[in-house]
């Protein structure tokens, strides 16, 4: 199977670079399934229904989470009606699924979306929360999002599966890594995605009001711009041939 992942969806210029992009890209690489993450995707914090119309529309086939997972109301009946899954380690009250299993081509395709701890909200233990839906799950493939703050307790989580899944892909920290590979037992891994939106500020935000933030250290508004140039950063995965590419689109 080839799997497309596009990484952090930020606003506007984010959404518009998955329109515009993503056909192409799934007829270049031959692409099976496509799966983003939009924890971002609504004006920098959130999913909407909307929006996630709108990705869907454009041929997103499903959608990860993160830290800003509920931050719209509205997420509660997407999460739990739709192709979209939240980190699976919030306690078990709260709205939605952290893994799904879905059918591509008679494949059975796990998708798990983990949040790490390190300087991130105090949630259950990712360690024993994948190792719990490894063992309760049936499925032929596995694919994990990693939302996590640290390169140290996402590389952790990529060598503590290496072997038992097919692909381990950090997000969160919008900053695509270099560092792509198979590890030694075949599991596809990368540290950071990357994020798709607004290549010229900080993370996608406004560049002006953060600079602001580190010299005098007084709140700023950060704005998600809703024009200019975009970004797009992905990979894809084979988990048949156990490779990884990197996809860095500017426009």
């Amino acid at each position: 199977m080839r799997i497309l992942f596009i990484g952090d969806i930020v606003g506007k210029v984010g959404r518009r670079m998955v329109k515009e992009h993503l056909a192409d890209l799934k007829k270049e690489y031959h692409i099976n399934y496509t799966i983003v993450n939009g924890e971002n995707s609504a004006h920098g914090k959130g999913i909407t229904k909307a929006i996630y119309k709108e990705l869907t529309v454009a041929g997103v086939d499903f959608i990860t989470l993160g830290n800003h997972a509920f931050h719209k109301d509205e997420v509660h009946e997407l999460l739990e009606t739709k192709n979209i899954i939240r980190p699976a380690n919030y306690p078990d009250s709260v709205t939605g699924d952290g893994v799904k299993v879905v059918n591509v081509n008679g494949v059975k395709l796990l998708i798990a979306n983990i949040q790490g701890r390190s300087f991130m909200e105090a949630i259950d233990n990712p360690f024993a929360k994948i190792d719990e839906i490894l063992e309760e799950n049936t499925y032929d493939e596995a694919f994990v999002d990693f939302h996590a703050e640290t390169t140290s307790e996402k590389i952790a989580m990529g060598y503590y599966l290496d072997g038992r899944v097919n692909a381990v892909v950090g997000t969160h920290t919008h900053v695509q890594t270099n560092d792509e590979k198979i590890l030694e037992k075949g599991t596809a891994y990368i540290t950071d995605v990357g994020m798709t939106g607004y290549s010229e500020g900080i993370l996608g935000i406004d560049r002006k009001a953060v600079i602001e933030r580190f010299i005098d250290q007084l709140p700023q508004r950060h704005i998600v711009p809703e024009i200019g140039p975009g970004l797009l950063s992905a990979v894809v995965i084979d988990t048949k041939l156990k490779t990884i590419e990197k996809i860095r689109l500017e426009g």
